[in-house]
């Protein structure tokens, strides 16, 4: 609006908006504010709510990413904000770090319960990179080895020990030295594990049950069954780590329920609270609690300050009991198939689309290069540019053009993942797949969206 010399001057909001973006750039990460602003994904969300994004400028975006599976009951469910306001509302004891928080120990056993087999100890932390830090720790002072051993296409976080679990070098590259003592070994493949494992030299062996990050690669049938066996065979502890597929994602409390497997330690995260406190856990069996915490002298051996919480238990408890009363096991399982059904229906008649998997709501779109000359051009330009490149226009595409947020996989670029909160809707889905397909049929010409993807990497100048 002008002011009376006639000026165009921006709405207090809008000033305000471009200032907080500003502090962001100038404060936090301007790379990654530059790389939304390439993306157009760097919108002002003003209220979320279940499955639905709603931005200042008046659109609403369906999540189905979910903050990489932590918002497995939606955004800010009602039920887990009244509990948290109850907790400050009581004004208890939040972390005295001198006390015995009674509901840790509630939400412990509810968790070990739910996770079965033989865990009968919770620690808590903050986030899944400290459980998996935990583990490498508990591991190594419960079998006195220090070898540790992962899966190829393996995402555990980002501190260095969970980094030195991770084979792909885009993570640890600069970093310099990571914990010695670790081994790679491929990803369904028992006779190589068994080959590392011989050697005794191994504490654990540390799995996704489902590799988020890795694809949505799914085991194959007998295989984390033989790797649990071949564990117990020789002394190595087997770990799962359910940061992402935990808390009914695939449609069972644990992914590694869906193939009879039972673990020494599991790595719990993300979704523990409902999207609102960071909070983690390692349950554990008493054996292994025993070895780190052996007497009263270790009885703090391994801890971590924002632990036990008030707040992080009470949204923990608050999340058990809305995934329990609204069924969200099977809705997850239910929804799942119709959505990878849905998808397979719709993209059947598109070269680019090589396999559609997944389990609950936890789903992959894997594409591959297409054989058609002049797409084929354009598409391997775009990989010289950056490997992402195609992966990232077709998410700048869902979102821009569909109100559709999601992301691709980390470690594997071709694969487009798919994982709403387990509240999704038939009508939200379909209109995922209806977008889904629209972008993929864009893709399949050889103007619009090749067109506008040089465009996109013409300003790119570093990635």
């Amino acid at each position: 609006m002008p002011d009376d010399a006639g000026q165009s001057i921006e709405a207090p909001s809008v000033r305000g908006r471009a200032k907080t973006t500003d502090q962001y750039s100038s404060w936090v990460n301007p790379q990654w504010a530059r790389l939304l602003r390439l993306l157009e994904m760097d919108v002002e969300y003003e209220r979320c709510e279940g499955v639905e994004l709603r931005t200042r400028d008046g659109r609403t975006i369906l999540d189905f990413l979910s903050g990489y599976c932590v918002h497995n009951v939606g955004h800010n469910h009602p039920h887990i904000l009244a509990e948290l306001e109850n907790e400050l509302e009581r004004r208890g004891p939040a972390m005295l770090q001198s006390h015995i928080p009674e509901r840790a120990g509630e939400l412990a056993e509810r968790l070990c319960a739910l996770a079965g087999g033989e865990v009968t100890k919770a620690f808590f932390c903050s986030s899944g990179s400290e459980g998996v830090e935990a583990a490498i720790k508990f591991a190594r002072v419960h079998t006195g080895r220090t070898g540790l051993l992962h899966a190829d296409q393996a995402f555990h976080g980002l501190t260095c020990g969970a980094l030195s679990l991770m084979g792909d070098g885009f993570w640890s590259r600069g970093f310099g030295s990571l914990l010695p003592d670790t081994q790679e070994v491929p990803f369904n493949d028992p006779v190589a594990l068994e080959r590392h494992l011989a050697s005794k030299s191994y504490a654990m062996f540390i799995v996704e049950p489902v590799q988020g990050e890795g694809g949505i690669r799914l085991p194959r049938e007998g295989y984390l069954k033989q790797a649990r066996e071949l564990c117990r065979r020789y002394g190595t502890l087997f770990v799962v780590d359910e940061v992402q597929t935990g808390f009914y994602r695939t449609g069972k409390f644990l992914a590694s329920h869906h193939y009879g497997v039972d673990a020494d330690m599991v790595v719990l995260a993300k979704a523990l609270s409902g999207g609102l406190i960071p909070s983690g856990a390692v349950l554990m069996t008493d054996p292994i609690y025993r070895s780190v915490y052996g007497s009263l002298k270790r009885s703090i051996i391994h801890t971590s300050t924002f632990s036990e919480n008030g707040m992080s238990m009470s949204a923990g408890l608050a999340t058990l009991e809305v995934l329990a009363r609204e069924k969200l096991g099977q809705r997850s399982l239910e929804m799942g198939e119709y959505l990878r059904t849905s998808l397979r229906n719709e993209l059947a008649d598109f070269e680019m689309v090589r396999e559609i998997r997944g389990i609950g709501l936890f789903t992959g779109i894997e594409f591959g290069a297409p054989k058609q000359l002049s797409t084929r051009l354009s598409y391997e330009a775009f990989r010289r540019i950056h490997p992402a490149m195609f992966g990232q226009v077709l998410v700048r595409r869902l979102f821009g053009d569909h109100d559709v947020l999601t992301q691709i996989c980390g470690n594997d670029f071709m694969v487009l993942k798919a994982a709403p909160p387990l509240i999704v809707s038939h009508s939200q889905i379909d209109h995922f797949v209806s977008a889904a397909k629209a972008v993929v049929k864009l893709a399949h010409s050889p103007s619009e969206f090749w067109t506008e993807a040089l465009k996109l990497a013409g300003r790119v100048v570093q990635v």
